[in-house]
């Protein structure tokens, strides 16, 4: 079985009152960050914040009538749960969803707020999954799979079928991915257009089941870590979306936490938009191969923005640490007035910026006389910090600096 133009053309015509053309403008700053011309097509900018609606109201609109009435049952981390919740309330269809324990807490609210039925069940996607195909054979509800689906992956296609239309010369668009859907559907829409655009496929390096997948030659399960592209956390990708992804995808590219934080902050800085982990995974992998895409013009898919403010919060520290704006003087000085302000002022003549200080008497040092001290402090790039440091050692400072 394959997803054809077609099959993506009709998805269009299906979804095209209920679901938003989202534009895809250039970004002068992120093409001079990347050294090729950068567009980013703002599926985040969706109702329900990512791109999984194509997929679910292209869905919901093939079911009977008597599946409609019974109502469906999905598992999702948040966004597909979203997308379902929405459209399902939009065309009177019962929704229920079975998320996992890691579901961030605004997805699990608003698709509450979208009128569906939520079970938190599981650590993993995978226990949510087999709690949904449970109760969609006890209850008869029709099982809408996240991203194994034809009709899911010929939503999610029409993605591709307008970043064509908008940029027809385009040479290379990023797409991440989770279980597959999305890749499949706009790689296949891309390749068939035009098959000398590039297809490029970006992971996260705490869930490589397509990577695996493809150097074993069939679907790999792979035990995932946590990670900040929580939508991407998918241990097993799906047999459909693998099956056409391998045949369309040109390169791989994995990407680790340090750079997801790194290109949340850097939309944040200079898009001036939020998007989560596994929306910014593309920019990441941009960021990874400057020199394969130099002088190209690159799509990246922004793919969702339902990220916690508080995780905006710990995403942004983890970026600034990694971008070397961020570092961390540990060491030890005598338990007497006068010794912390020895170095504060020096970290302070380099231009630093203190943000914190932490004394630790308790866990200190064997001499009861000294104390073990930690100072985070603001820096301008890694160069700021390695001046820092020489400053220290020259004052006789004993420290270690963790960036």
């Amino acid at each position: 079985m394959s997803v054809s133009l077609a099959d993506i053309t009709a998805a269009r015509e299906r979804i095209r009152d209920a679901v938003y053309r989202s534009p895809s403008p250039y970004s002068l700053n992120l093409s001079r960050l990347c050294g090729c011309d950068i567009y980013c097509k703002l599926e985040h900018l969706q109702m329900t914040g990512s791109f999984k609606e194509r997929g679910a109201r292209n869905k919901l609109l093939t079911l009977t009538d008597a599946e409609r009435a019974r109502g469906v049952i999905a598992a999702s981390a948040g966004n597909h749960a979203l997308g379902l919740a929405y459209h399902g309330q939009l065309l009177g269809i019962p929704v229920t969803v079975v998320m996992p324990q890691y579901a961030p807490l605004i997805k699990i609210a608003n698709c509450r707020g979208f009128g569906a039925t939520i079970l938190i069940e599981g650590e993993t996607y995978q226990d949510a999954r087999t709690r949904a195909e449970q109760l969609a054979t006890e209850r008869g509800l029709t099982f809408i799979h996240g991203f194994d689906d034809p009709a899911i992956i010929a939503g999610q296609g029409t993605i591709g079928l307008e970043l064509m239309e908008d940029i027809p010369d385009l040479d290379a668009v990023i797409v991440p991915v989770g279980g597959g859907g999305l890749i499949a559907g706009v790689g296949s829409a891309v390749k068939a257009i035009n098959p000398r655009t590039r297809v490029i496929a970006v992971e996260s390096r705490a869930a490589t089941s397509f990577h695996a997948s493809l150097q074993a030659g069939r679907v790999t399960r792979v035990k995932t870590s946590p990670t900040l592209a929580d939508g991407l956390a998918i241990a097993e990708i799906g047999a459909l979306c693998f099956a056409i992804a391998r045949e369309i995808v040109d390169d791989l590219v994995l990407v680790d936490e340090a750079e997801i934080a790194t290109a949340v902050l850097r939309l944040l800085e200079l898009e001036k938009t939020v998007v989560e982990g596994a929306g910014a995974v593309p920019l990441a992998a941009a960021l990874n191969r400057r020199a394969d895409l130099a002088g190209k013009k690159v799509a990246l898919l922004l793919c969702g923005g339902n990220i916690d403010v508080t995780t905006i919060a710990r995403v942004i520290e983890r970026g600034l640490a990694a971008d070397g704006r961020l570092c961390r003087i540990v060491t030890q000085i005598s338990d007497r007035p006068g010794s912390l302000v020895k170095v504060l002022s020096v970290v302070a003549g380099t231009g630093g910026s203190v943000k914190e200080v932490a004394h630790d008497r308790n866990f200190g040092p064997a001499d009861v006389a000294r104390v073990a001290i930690s100072c985070v402090v603001e820096t301008r790039d890694a160069e700021h910090i390695a001046e820092i440091e020489r400053a220290l050692a020259t004052a006789g400072i004993v420290c270690r600096v963790e960036r």
